[in-house]
Formats: C-alpha cells, structure tokens, sequence
C-alpha cells in the first residue's frame, strides 16, 4: 500500500496540470487567445499562490520535456532530406547571420552593463535565441507553415536549436572552469554531424522496411507505439552523446520525413505532441518567481520591453541584410521577437547565474517568460504592419497576368493549393473578397488580389479571357447558378473547379458549369491539386483518391 501511495503522490501533479490544461484551453478559445497565453497564465498562477514547489516533480520535469521533443520531432517530419537542401540557404545563411546580429546586439548590450568577456557573450547568445516551442505553435496555429514568413522562421529555429547546442556546452564549459572550450565545441559538431549522418541512412535504408513490417500487424496501437517511440528514442540517443534531446527528435522526423508513412506517424504523433506542450508552457509558468514580480514588476516590465523592442529591431535588420523586402523583415522580427526556452536553461545554471547576478537572472527569467506569453499578440502586430506596408500591384499591368490558374478564397484550402502549385512551379494567383483574409494572406507573402468571382466587372481586370483554370474555395450554389449563363457565354473555354464542403450538393454545381472536387476526407487536398494539373495537361501527383473522384464524376 505504501507503494501505491508513493505513486500516486507523484502522479498528483501531473494529473492536476494535465486538467488545469484543459481548462486554460478551452478558456483561451472562448476569449479568443491562443492556447499558450492560457497555459503561461495557469502556471504563473500557481506560482504567485505558492504552489510551484508542488510541481517540481521528474514526472512533471519529463512530461514538459518530451512536449518540446514531440515538436521538434513533428518539425522534423515536414523538413525531408531533400527539403532542408532546398532551405540550406535559410539555415545556415539566414539562421546564422539573425544569430550573429541578434546575438551580437545583445552581447555588445551585455558588456556595456558590465558583464566581461564569455560571459557577455554567452548571456548575449542566449537573447539571440527565439522559442522554437511558441513560434511553432503560432505558426502552425496560424496555417503558416508553407508561406515564406513561415519557412524562413522554421530555418532561422532550426539554426538556432544547433547554435543552442554550442551555447549550453559553452556554458557547461565556463561553469567548471574549463580551458579546453574550442575543443568541446569542435567534438560536439563532430557528434552532430555523425547523428545527421545515421538519419540520412535510417531514411534511406531502414525506414520503408520497418514500416511495412509494421502496416502487415494492420493494428492501430503498434503505430501509435512506434510514432512516440521514434519521438522519445531519437532525443534519447542524441542525448546519450551529449547533444540535445530536441536535436535528435528533429533528426527523427526528418528521417521519416520522406517515407510514404509520413502523414500515419504524424496523425498518430499530434495529440501527444499538443498534450505534453501544455506542460511545457505551463512550467515556464511556474519558473517565474512571484517575489520578484512583486518587488521589482517595474523592471522586469521595463526589461521584457526593452528586450522584444530589440529582438523585433535586430530580426528586421537581419531580414533587410538577408535583402528580404520591408514588410517580410518586419513581420519575420516580430514573429522571433521572445526569449528562448533555451536561455531560460542557460540561465538555471549555478554558475552562470552566480556570474551574471542572481537578482539579474530572476529579472531576466521573468522577462523572457513574459516575452514568450505576448508573442501572439506582438507577432499578430507585426503582421498587420507588415500587411500595410506591402503595396499592391502596379495599375498599369496587374501582378501574375500569364497565369494559368486563379484561385478565390485564400483560406486554407487556397492556401494549400497555392502552396501546392508553387512547389510544381504552376503560374497562378489568388483574389480574396474576405478583408481581413486578404491582409492575412497578403501578410504572408502570397500573391493575392482583393476581389470577388461574383462580380463580372472584375473579369477583366483579371484576364480571365487568358486564363485556363479557375478555383472556386467558397461558393454558394445560387451565385453560381447565376453567374452560369454570363460565364459560358464570355468565358467558354474556362476550366471551373469547385471545392466543395461535407453537405453540399455536387450534382448541383455540376449543373451550373462547376466542376466539383469534396474536400472532405482523406486526400482532400490532393484531389483538387491533381484535378488543376489534369486541366492544365500536366502528370497529377500519386496515390489521389481514385475512388472518391469517380463517385463525383458518376
């Protein structure tokens, strides 16, 4: 009995953050926040009440570990071997020169305060370094994984998660005197290098067998088991050789991340992956000192100002030397503009916060939690700025008239669409007559219009007479039953697509000229992709849902 007690007093905490979790979840959708306010909010609560001590448990410890784990690893599967080729430039070009600007504003900040030598600089690096757990969890709530803003700062993260590497073992280093830096740093690239390499060959040769092996069980828990073992085994291997237990779970993804099993090991991974993020979130809360809130809330407010202030400045100036345009400078900068997860571990450190000052760490802890807390709304800013500074297409010649394809309604089956067609390099572009999804859109980096498909005075204006194929994402069936005889009597030879909705009538939009594609279900996505390129003549993608097109079709 004694055991069973002792277990669960220490599933106590976990149990009670895990309904504290949901509660800040459906408390954050019913007034509108994103999911991560709510669970900062929760864990500074319990703090401030005087119950963090309750929860400093291994169990909690774990759980909010593995949560920043699940996101590297889900990360990891939408960058393929071949992806993060392509995105080299970003990596290792625009991550490195952010962290050179960002980093080295911060240190030149942190030596004119007074801190000396490596520990200015490490103090400094620490700043540089943006929350891979928040703006991921921004982005993806956002739709934004696919736009430029959103590829760029997924690149610029991953760079920062390997700088943060060298960083913690520089801090290790400095902590128990070390003079052997250099060399420390020098081994631990040659360790990543071989964790990379042992992914490249897990991708290439083992993870097709493995799969298949497993899809013949034809049972659902084996690819649940083997979703969270892949997570949980790769961070455990990286760790195991002194590396970051995130490296590794992105390491894993990526190493999946080609494999036709892909979106399985992705569906089976989401829930974990958001669940154990709570706990995460709800920990940084917690790490918040009340009595320093309490006493120094000037400050520390003054502190976490100055500091995003900074972040979203030194970004900017990043993406401008990177010769991104103004409005994707400034909505990049503000989207990077918190603390890092990471510095809140850099600055735990005994010695680093013996060095720097404890009441300085705790100011600065409390700073970047509140940064962190904000970044919702301080990315939200920066992309409305971002959407007022981009200008429209010129009068004279408007913006992408050898286009094949127009797409209206950019939410996200546009977007999927236009990703779509970008990665095929297929002409197209987008009109939205939704405000406030155009400036989104617009924001983003997508080449989109303000307009609606049910004014034929806009017809024009869009050469529709040149184009081959049209998109509709949002239609009723009364405007396009109406807009039917104009449209075959003006634009004959257009292809219309229809992307249609659970409930709604295909054999009546076939009636008024529609071609209709349902989005509902599994492949919904691809099928109107492929349904574009077949008008278009072009070789359609595989493995689309055959059957589901020959239902509508009959």
């Amino acid at each position: 009995m004694a055991a069973s007690s002792e277990i669960v007093s220490t599933l106590v905490p976990a149990i009670s953050l895990l309904g504290l979790g949901i509660v800040a979840a459906v408390a954050s959708k019913v007034c509108r926040l994103n999911p991560i306010v709510g669970y900062l909010v929760v864990g500074l609560a319990l703090a401030v009440f005087g119950y963090a001590g309750a929860f400093d448990g291994p169990v909690v410890a774990a759980l909010a570990e593995a949560g920043v784990m699940f996101l590297l690893f889900n990360l990891g599967l939408h960058f393929s071997l071949s992806k993060i080729r392509e995105e080299a430039a970003n990596i290792f070009g625009f991550g490195a020169l952010q962290m050179l600007i960002a980093g080295g504003g911060f240190t030149l900040a942190a030596w004119l305060a007074g801190l000396e030598g490596s520990a200015a600089i490490i103090v400094g690096a620490a700043l540089g370094l943006s929350s891979t757990a928040v703006v991921i969890g921004v982005i993806r709530e956002r739709g934004q994984q696919d736009c430029p803003v959103g590829r760029a700062a997924q690149s610029i993260l991953i760079f920062q998660d390997i700088a943060a590497i060298a960083l913690l073992i520089a801090a290790g280093a400095l902590a128990a005197g070390s003079d052997n830096m250099g060399g420390e740093l020098g081994f631990a690239a040659v360790k990543a290098l071989a964790a990379f390499g042992v992914a490249v060959l897990f991708s290439r040769y083992l993870t097709a067998p493995m799969f298949r092996i497993i899809a013949r069980t034809q049972t659902s828990e084996v690819f649940t088991a083997t979703a969270l073992f892949l997570a949980l085994a790769a961070g455990w291997a990286t760790g195991m050789i002194g590396l970051s237990l995130t490296l590794g779970a992105f390491l894993g993804g990526v190493a999946i991340a080609d494999s036709r099993y892909r979106v399985l090991v992705q569906t089976e991974i989401e829930a974990f992956r958001g669940l154990f993020l709570g706990f995460f979130f709800m920990t940084v809360g917690l790490g918040i000192d009340p009595a320093v809130l309490a006493e120094k809330w000037p400050i520390v407010l003054i502190v976490a100002a100055v500091m995003i202030v900074l972040k979203c400045a030194f970004n900017i100036v990043a993406g401008l030397v990177n010769r991104w345009s103004v409005p994707g400078s400034v909505q990049l900068g503000f989207l990077l503009g918190q603390g890092s997860e990471f510095a809140l571990v850099v600055f735990s450190l005994p010695a680093i916060a013996a060095l720097v000052g404890l009441e300085v760490v705790a100011v600065l802890i409390a700073a970047i939690a509140i940064s962190m807390a904000v970044t919702p709304a301080i990315s939200d800013l920066g992309r409305r700025i971002a959407g007022k500074l981009r200008s429209g297409p010129a009068d004279e010649k408007l913006s992408g008239d050898d286009a094949p394809v127009v797409i209206f309604g950019m939410g996200a089956t546009g977007r999927a669409l236009a990703d779509a067609l970008s990665a095929r390099k297929v002409g197209h572009i987008a009109v939205e007559a939704d405000n406030a999804l155009f400036e989104r859109a617009t924001a983003d980096g997508y080449d989109v219009h303000f307009g609606t498909p049910a004014d034929p005075r806009s017809w024009s204006p869009l050469s529709m007479g040149a184009r081959e194929v049209i998109v509709v994402t949002r239609l009723d069936l009364t405007t396009a039953q109406d807009l039917h005889p104009m449209v075959e009597e003006h634009l004959p030879g257009l292809t219309r697509l229809a992307a249609l909705d659970e409930g709604q009538d295909a054999s009546a939009f076939r009636d008024a000229g529609m071609q209709p594609v349902r989005m509902s279900g599994e492949g919904g996505a691809l099928r109107l992709l492929n349904h574009v390129l077949e008008s278009l003549g072009l070789e359609p993608e595989p493995d689309a849902d055959a059957a589901e097109d020959a239902r509508l079709a009959a």
